[in-house]
């Protein structure tokens, strides 16, 4: 994977796989690190799965016998001089943490992230999403529960709603990253515009 914003693609959809109906996606600057967590309400994991999970050679699913996405994004996180964590407990959810250094040649770009978020809410309307952004500059919040409660009877998944969202995360990265959308220290990178 060559951005960040796909690694949380993947990890949303173990969320989605392990029944979860709720899904946080934060990404926060803390110092010279850039922080990425997902938490979820699904099903969890017990202890020797939990213990296991980091391995390629684990998964739970049936249609294949590796699951990469969790070991490589763990992998990101190291090469950029950061740290991995999980956490589960049965019926009650998982979060995964990976701290990314700012600075670090290595570390992936951020990515397409509103482009990640409104390819989520297409193709699994039902979860309810939170994106939550921060730095020292500035934060931001986006629910879909709120925004599907907002819409009445509109569908999130039309057309204009779906262009809303994604212009407004975009704008909210905008804000709270300094204008840059492909790399978080706004010293460095490139516009996407």
């Amino acid at each position: 994977m060559q951005e960040l914003s796909l690694h949380i693609l993947d990890l949303v959809r173990n969320s989605i796989a392990a029944g979860a109906t709720k899904v946080i996606i934060s990404i926060y600057q803390k110092g010279n690190f850039l922080y990425i967590s997902i938490s979820d309400n699904g099903k969890g994991m017990d202890k020797d799965t939990l213990r296991s999970v980091e391995s390629p050679f684990m998964t739970s699913r049936n249609t294949r016998k590796v699951g990469l996405g969790i070991p490589l994004f763990k992998a990101a996180a190291e090469q950029s001089g950061g740290t991995f964590e999980i956490e589960s407990a049965e019926n009650v959810g998982t979060r995964v943490t990976g701290s990314f250094g700012i600075d670090s040649i290595d570390r992936q770009p951020l990515g397409e992230l509103y482009e990640t978020v409104t390819a989520l809410i297409i193709s699994d309307p039902d979860i309810n999403y939170e994106l939550r952004l921060e730095s020292t500059k500035d934060a931001y919040r986006m629910d879909t529960k709120e925004v599907k409660d907002v819409l009445g009877e509109v569908h999130i998944t039309e057309p204009e709603v779906m262009e809303w969202i994604r212009e407004h995360i975009k704008e909210g990265i905008r804000t709270v990253f300094g204008g840059v959308l492909n790399e978080v220290n706004s010293g460095i990178g490139r516009n996407q515009e």
